[in-house]
């Protein structure tokens, strides 16, 4: 049998905290397999967010972060890894239609190829 405490926190919905969400955030940004590491991303990490905050940040911070064990997140932080999220984003799109680019190209190429193959076939 339930007491009434165990139905109310069944019941509520689960709040996400910042912590939580700023490790989701890190990881994101900061993928180690980008980096080849977790070793480099948070320090590809510490690169990009310590300029952007005004209080004395570490490798050690960022890894905390990372961790999930840092017990509170500063607005300052938490702005400038929304911040590494856009450009995160904005990296993979322009490596996304880079790729496209090729792809196209390839495509392209394949085509010449079939068409010019039949034609120059058509007349031997």
């Amino acid at each position: 049998m339930l007491s009434n405490n165990d139905k109310d926190s069944a019941n509520r919905a689960k709040v996400m905290t910042d912590a939580f969400y700023a490790q989701n955030l890190l990881r994101e940004a900061f993928p180690e397999q980008r980096y080849g590491s977790v070793k480099g991303a948070i320090f590809a990490a510490y690169r990009f967010v310590r300029p952007k905050v005004s209080k004395e940040l570490t490798p050690r911070r960022i890894r905390s972060i990372r961790e999930g064990t840092a017990r509170r997140i500063d607005a300052e932080e938490m702005a400038a890894l929304k911040l590494a999220i856009i450009e995160e984003a904005h990296r993979e799109q322009q490596e996304l239609r880079a790729r496209l680019a090729a792809l196209d190209k390839k495509v392209a190429a394949f085509g010449a190829r079939a068409s010019g193959g039949q034609v120059a076939g058509a007349g031997e």
